[in-house]
């Protein structure tokens, strides 16, 4: 499998602990008193998120993308949807690659 393969299955799935963090742990701590849901998940989603972050740095550089796309693929993944926008350049970028 391709280092951008990778790296868009990393994002998708850090993109997909984001939103259940955001949209099913939170309302689950504030509406029903189950705090340890954000914990479970949370930690889940930090682990993802720091495997994205040292994934996009590793292939910045391996891959040599611009500065301004790196930024704008760390910037998606703080952005509720953006990995899933950001999928659709990392699929032309592999398919260039390829």
């Amino acid at each position: 499998m391709g280092q951008i393969r990778v790296f868009r299955m990393i994002a998708l799935a850090e993109g997909t602990s984001f939103l259940t963090l955001l949209f099913v742990a939170m309302p689950m701590k504030y509406f029903m008193g189950m705090p340890e849901v954000v914990r479970v998940v949370g930690s889940i989603h930090g682990g993802l998120f720091v495997l994205y972050v040292g994934l996009l740095a590793a292939i910045h550089f391996r891959q040599r993308w611009s500065v301004m796309f790196s930024l704008y693929a760390f910037v998606a993944s703080i952005i509720p949807f953006g990995t899933f926008v950001l999928d659709k350049h990392l699929r032309e970028k592999e398919a260039v690659a390829s």
